[in-house]
C-alpha cells in the first residue's frame, strides 16, 4: 500500500530533525557574551600573565576601588593606628553617600571590624567613607595614602580620587578613580600575598547592624561565582554607567591560584545586564587561566601574616564569629554549582 510507506518515510525523514532540534545547546554562544574593554589573567604564585586582551587600557575601577580603600585600612590596623573594636562614629557625610550601602545614620556608631564586612561583602559606600574619614582623619588624607600605596605597588597608570569608586559630581570618567586590569592585578596579587583579604571577599552572606532597633541588615556578597566557580574565594565588583560591570577575582586549585580582571564589561549590545556577561566570561577566563598554568609550576604561598592573620598574634585582624546565615552557607556539604560556559569555537 502507498499511503503506509508515505508514512514510514515522513517519519524517518522528520525524526532526526526532531532530535536534532532537542539537542541544540541551550548555553550562549560565544559572540552574545556582550564586551569589556580589558582583561588578564595571572598566576597568583609568579605573575605571569596567562591570558591578556587589553590589559593596558586605562578606565574606572568602580567599587572594586574598595580593595585598595582595605589595602591602606591593613597599614592602619598593623601599625596600630586602629584596631577591629576601635569605634566609628558616623556623620553627615557617610549618611549621604549615594549607592550600595548599609544606610549608616549620622552618629550611629559601628566598630571598624563590622565596617569592614560591610564594605568587602555589601560594597557599602557609606562604610568605605567613614572607614577612611576615621582613620586618616579625612577623606582626602585617605585617598593620598591610597594613592602613595597605589605607586609603591608599582601601580603606574592608576589614580585614585575616593575611597569607594563612585563617579564623580562633575560626571567626567576623567576626573575619577582610574587603573588598569594589570595594575588592578598587581594590587590584588598584594592583598592575596600580604593581608587578609579573603576573611572577608569568601563571604557570601552576613548580617549587619544586629542591635539596630529595626533589626539587622541582610548584606549578600556581590561576587555571584562565589560558591558556584571551583576554588573562587574573592575578591570584588564593581559596576557604575560610565564604568561598565567590573570584576576582580580569585580562585584556588591543588594549590595554584589564578586571580582574573576584567574591566568596562556590557551585554550584548552595550545591553545592562545586572554582570551576567562579565560572570560566565571571568568564569570562562578562570577555566582556561588554570588550564595554562604549567604542571610544575610554584604552588601559591601566603606570607604568614596573611595566612595567619586572623588567627595567630602576627596581626590585630581576625576573624569575626559568622552569622546563623552565613554558617549555613558555608557548610561543608553544601552542592557547588558551576557556570554554564559558551563552547570553544575552534
Amino acid at each position: 500500500m502507498i499511503f503506509p510507506r508515505l508514512a514510514l518515510i515522513t517519519i524517518a525523514l522528520v525524526a532526526p530533525l526532531a532530535a536534532a532540534t532537542r539537542a541544540k545547546p541551550t548555553r550562549p554562544e560565544a559572540s552574545d557574551l556582550g564586551s569589556y574593554k580589558g582583561a588578564i589573567v595571572i598566576d597568583a604564585a609568579t605573575g605571569k600573565a596567562l591570558f591578556e586582551n587589553n590589559p593596558d587600557v586605562v578606565t574606572p575601577p568602580a567599587s572594586m576601588t574598595k580593595l585598595m580603600t582595605f589595602a591602606v585600612l591593613f597599614d592602619k590596623l598593623a601599625d596600630k593606628t586602629i584596631t577591629l573594636s576601635t569605634p566609628v562614629t558616623a556623620d553627615a557625610a557617610d549618611a549621604k553617600m549615594g549607592g550600595t550601602q548599609v544606610f549608616l545614620k549620622e552618629k550611629e556608631v559601628f566598630s571598624v571590624e563590622e565596617l569592614l564586612y560591610a564594605m568587602m561583602i555589601q560594597s557599602a559606600n557609606d562604610a568605605a567613607h567613614a572607614l577612611a574619614r576615621a582613620s586618616a582623619g579625612s577623606v582626602e588624607g585617605f585617598v593620598e595614602l591610597m594613592n602613595a600605596k597605589a605607586r609603591a605597588l608599582g601601580m603606574n597608570h592608576t589614580t585614585f580620587r575616593s575611597p569607594h569608586g563612585l563617579p564623580p559630581t562633575s560626571r567626567r570618567i576623567a576626573d575619577g578613580d582610574l587603573t588598569t586590569p594589570r595594575d588592578f592585578a598587581l594590587l590584588c596579587t598584594y592583598l592575596l600575598q600580604k593581608t587578609d583579604v579573603l576573611t572577608y571577599t569568601s563571604v557570601r552572606k552576613r548580617d549587619f547592624g544586629s542591635s539596630r532597633p529595626g533589626g539587622p541588615q541582610h548584606m549578600e556578597n556581590h561576587n555571584k561565582l562565589l560558591g558556584k566557580v571551583n576554588g573562587v574565594d574573592g575578591l570584588k565588583t564593581g559596576y557604575t554607567v560610565g564604568a561598565g560591570y567590573c570584576l576582580s577575582a580569585t580562585a584556588l586549585r591543588n594549590g595554584k591560584r589564578i586571580i582574573v580582571v576584567i574591566m568596562g564589561s556590557f551585554g550584548k549590545n552595550g545591553e545592562i545586564d545586572k554582570g551576567h556577561s562579565r560572570d560566565l566570561k571571568t568564569a570562562d577566563l578562570i577555566e582556561k587561566g588554570f588550564a595554562a598554568i604549567p604542571a610544575d609550576s610554584a604552588p601559591f604561598i601566603a606570607t604568614p601574616s596573611a595566612s595567619n592573620a586572623a588567627s595567630t598574634g602576627d596581626s590585630n585582624l581576625s576573624a569575626a564569629p559568622l552569622s546563623s546565615a552565613e554558617k549555613k552557607s558555608t557548610a561543608p556539604n553544601e552542592t557547588v554549582i558551576k557556570f554554564s560556559l559558551p563552547p570553544t569555537r575552534k
